[in-house]
Order: C-alpha cells, then sequence, then structure tokens
C-alpha cells in the first residue's frame, strides 16, 4: 500500500495502513540533509528504509511488534531554513503525542533529534532523559557556523537541561569533553563498550524514568552500516547496540525513539534492509518490555 505522498508505509507488504488512533508507533519521515559534513544522502535515508520494509517478516524472532499497529505518517515538509523544519517536526511530534502513542523518527541528519525533543517539551513532558548511541558526541556549541547542526544536536538538548547519556562515543573535542563536563552527561565509550563485549549496564540512579533513545547508524562499526555520512572504526556490533538498547528498555519507560544517519548506498540493499530490521526490532524490544 502506498500513501499519497508516495512514501511506502512501513511493512507495507503485510499490514494495511491502520487509522492513527489505532497504531501505537507513529513513524516520522523526516528526510532532512542541510548541516552533513563529509558524505551525503541522508535525505534519501527514510524512503529506502521504509521500502526496504516490505521485505521484513512480521515476526521478528520473539514476537510480532506491528501487533501494536504501526502508522506511517507523511514525511515532515524539510524544504525551509532549520528553525522551520525543527518546528515541523516539533508538531508532527506533538500531534503523535496528543493520541498517545510513541513517535519513532527516520532521518537524515541527526540534527533532526532536536525537533523530535522540542516537541516532547512543548507537550509538556519535561521529566526524561536522552540516552543516544553515536559515534559522535555532537556537543558542540555549533559547527561550520551551525546552531542546528548533526554535530551540535546534543548540546540544545542538554542546554534545554534533559539529561543526557552516551553510548559508543569515539569521535570527540575538547570543546566536548568540557561540555561533558559542565552538563553532568554520562557516558559509556566505545572502548570501554567495545573490547569488552558490554552487553548491558546501569543508568544513573538519578536518570530519569521516562527515555527518548536516539541511534545514529554510525555508532554502529561501519562493518554493519558503511552506508552513513561519517563512519568511524571501532563501533557497536548489531547485537550489542540491540542488548544495549533492551538494557535501557528493562530500566525505563522508552516514550520515543529514532533511526538517523542512514545514507543508503546505490546497489547495496542489504544496508536498506538492515536499517529496516533494526527499526523493527527496537519496536519488538519495546513492545515486550512494555
Amino acid at each position: 500500500m502506498q500513501p499519497e505522498n508516495d512514501y511506502p508505509i512501513f511493512l507495507g507488504s503485510e499490514i494495511e495502513q491502520p487509522k492513527p488512533e489505532d497504531a501505537f508507533f507513529h513513524i516520522i519521515p523526516i528526510p532532512y540533509e542541510e548541516t552533513v559534513s563529509y558524505g551525503g544522502g541522508t535525505g534519501k535515508g527514510p524512503a529506502s528504509i521504509l521500502e526496504a520494509s516490505w521485505q521484513l517478516e512480521t515476526f521478528d524472532n520473539f514476537s510480532s511488534p506491528c501487533e501494536l499497529g504501526i502508522y506511517t505518517r507523511p514525511p515532515v515538509e524539510v524544504r525551509s531554513d532549520a528553525e522551520q523544519v525543527m518546528h515541523n517536526i516539533a508538531a508532527a511530534t506533538q500531534e503523535v503525542l496528543a493520541l498517545g502513542k510513541m513517535p519513532v523518527g527516520i532521518g537524515g541528519e541527526h540534527s533532526v533529534t532536536w525537533g523530535i525533543i522540542k516537541g516532547l517539551l512543548d507537550a509538556g513532558e519535561t521529566d526524561f532523559g536522552v540516552v543516544q548511541i553515536d559515534a559522535h558526541a555532537d556537543l558542540r556549541d555549533r559547527y561550520e557556523g551551525h546552531k542546528h547542526s548533526h554535530a551540535s544536536v546534543m548540546r540544545l538538548v542538554v542546554e534545554a537541561g534533559v539529561p543526557l547519556f552516551q553510548l559508543g562515543i569515539r569521535a570527540y573535542c575538547e570543546e566536548e569533553m568540557q561540555a561533558r563536563k559542565d552538563y553532568n552527561v554520562g557516558y559509556l565509550d566505545a572502548h570501554q563498550l567495545v573490547p569488552n563485549n558490554v552487553q548491558e549496564f546501569q543508568l544513573p540512579e538519578n536518570f530519569p524514568k521516562k527515555v527518548f533513545f536516539t541511534l545514529d547508524v554510525d555508532g554502529m562499526d561501519p562493518s554493519v552500516f558503511p552506508s552513513t555520512g561519517t563512519p568511524v572504526p571501532g563501533g557497536l556490533g548489531w547485537y550489542q547496540t540491540l542488548n544495549l538498547f533492551e538494557s535501557v528498555a528493562r530500566q525505563r519507560q522508552i516514550i520515543g525513539f529514532d533511526v538517523l544517519e542512514f545514507a543508503p548506498i546505490d546497489g547495496f540493499h542489504a544496508y536498506d534492509f538492515a536499517a529496516a530490521q533494526l527499526m523493527y526490532k527496537l519496536m519488538g524490544i519495546i513492545q515486550r518490555n512494555r
């Protein structure tokens, strides 16, 4: 089934597009690509992931997340300046929250996470934290002149007073190291996680009970996802990523998540499928830990 905007619906080979009020997961495609600083292509990520999702099985080896209902929203309008784009993302997020449903963002560059966080805050959701899987800290005040840069999105989050815990980081500058101290950012970096094969961890006791989880695919190793604009070796593996996500889901209530920075490579559909499966696996983990 194809919606009117020509974006496929998630898992459309197996399910019909439900009514918005009947679906727990609301997918928000955000094809925004403005501040990428190396390889491009993230603007094509949402459509590629949605198309590849038609090859998924409804059973994810443990459960069938689609039983909770998956609604695919029209893509966010991103042909504007950054402030307007963030407003558009926030508005879409608020619409999902008004229905009592879970926002699931597909990007697009990582800057779009701020739009979702802004939507949560504007909707009155204040007592929550963010857990981030990423290769980069994204804590610069601005990058290449952009405050709404993919390299500064987490700075906006912590400046808004939202607690942050980072996983798998392995590329950051002195400014970002200082920002971690200034904003009391918790972290387990790649050199702590990957060589030691860490599969679970404990969030700080005072970390909020509600969590928005943001997953930049470059947080995973390029051997898993070379299809991203800024790959860094030494990242998380497939099962390690899923297990760390589940570790958070067991400890806290996940109120939304996004999967970002996926840049499809022409002719290599395996990575498109992997991104779609990653999203569905995360939905399954949330389903089983509700």
